[in-house]
């Protein structure tokens, strides 16, 4: 494989359709609508996930040979992306969105894309796929629903901030490539996952330029949830890269799960947005926009190096030190918060 020549083409296939959808979408209405949100500024094409989808599957089915695997994963992704354009365009309700999440995660299962074991610091790994009942694994089947969902909610929730769900999820498709490309670690032939991971990194770069704030352009429901699907499904396509997913994502994925545990404690919808994510309180305690958004790329960064060089059970431990990063962000932010509001009053 010639990776160069598929990062080049990538990355001018991104800068193709980004161009394209700057140039089209304000023609046809497909912007957003900045004064729904008290936003004072003119509107911008809105639905940017669309020329991310096209970028990736021009560059996949350029560069690959499509198999019964590759096919049902691009025909989720289509799935993914036409649900959540139409969610985009005139809404689609939370428990739909999660039942479409839902058959995805099950589509990749059948489809032989799925979570096949755990690494753990011991040494040993946990087999997912050794308990079965009725013939299905079915632990294996509900890890690989789990991830898919919070993969993808996770990466729709951190588009709250121009410029970080391109930017992390580049960060994590860079990684996974490097990881796949690693010699003497993988039993399986990892090619497919480093042009897809390659590809998408390249094309999210493309689109990071023109998305980073303040944006020109925005990838809407229909590129987060694409993306958020399509990097759930690398991290699980030939073999165990979970937990170097977990620590590239780590960081939103941990905010997620504290987000939908805080609404469940105070009786609300876990799927009713609020401005409480870590990027939204970054803010609150005085950080830019830039600044919130280096800070969340340098961790994903840093947490994605060490996913390169460290082996499976050390993962576990490095993961364990970001959940201790996490702690720590928190607790000062709650803590900048608190004297932000003890100095106003």
């Amino acid at each position: 494989m010639n990776y160069l020549l598929i990062a080049i083409s990538g990355l001018v296939l991104g800068f193709i359709f980004v161009r394209l959808a700057l140039l089209i979408f304000p023609r046809i209405g497909l912007l957003d609508k900045p004064s729904k949100y008290g936003l004072k500024r003119l509107p911008i094409p809105y639905y940017g996930g669309i020329a991310i989808v096209l970028a990736f599957l021009i560059g996949v089915l350029f560069w690959l040979k499509i198999d019964q695997k590759l096919l049902v994963f691009l025909g989720l992704g289509l799935i993914v992306s036409g649900v959540s354009f139409i969610d985009d365009r005139s809404g689609v309700s939370p428990i739909s969105r999660l039942l479409m999440q839902i058959l995805v995660g099950i589509g990749l299962f059948a489809g032989g894309i799925f979570v096949q074991a755990f690494p753990n610091p011991f040494g040993m790994e946990l087999v997912l796929t050794n308990f079965n009942l009725g013939g299905v694994a079915v632990i294996s089947l509900l890890v690989t629903v789990l991830w898919v969902v919070l993969v993808m909610n996770t990466i729709n929730w951190i588009d709250g901030l121009n410029g970080l769900p391109s930017g992390v999820g580049g960060i994590a498709a860079l990684t996974i490539f490097f990881l796949s490309i690693k010699p003497g670690i993988h039993a399986i032939d990892q090619s497919a996952v480093a042009v897809m991971a390659l590809l998408l990194a390249m094309i999210l770069l493309a689109f990071w330029l023109h998305d980073f704030y303040p944006a020109k352009i925005l990838m809407g429901d229909t590129g987060s949830m694409f993306l958020g699907f399509v990097l759930a499904g690398l991290s699980i396509y030939s073999g165990g890269k979970l937990a170097t997913a977990f620590l590239v994502l780590g960081l939103p994925i941990l905010d997620a799960v504290w987000v939908i545990l805080r609404r469940m404690m105070a009786g609300k919808s876990p799927f009713k947005g609020d401005l409480d994510h870590l990027h939204h309180r970054l803010l609150r305690v005085g950080l830019t926009v830039r600044q919130a958004l280096l800070v969340i790329y340098l961790i994903s960064l840093v947490f994605g190096i060490l996913a390169i060089f460290l082996g499976g059970g050390q993962k576990i431990w490095a993961i364990i030190g970001l959940m201790a990063v996490m702690v720590t962000i928190g607790l000062s932010v709650v803590i900048l918060e608190v004297e932000k509001k003890r100095k106003k009053g």
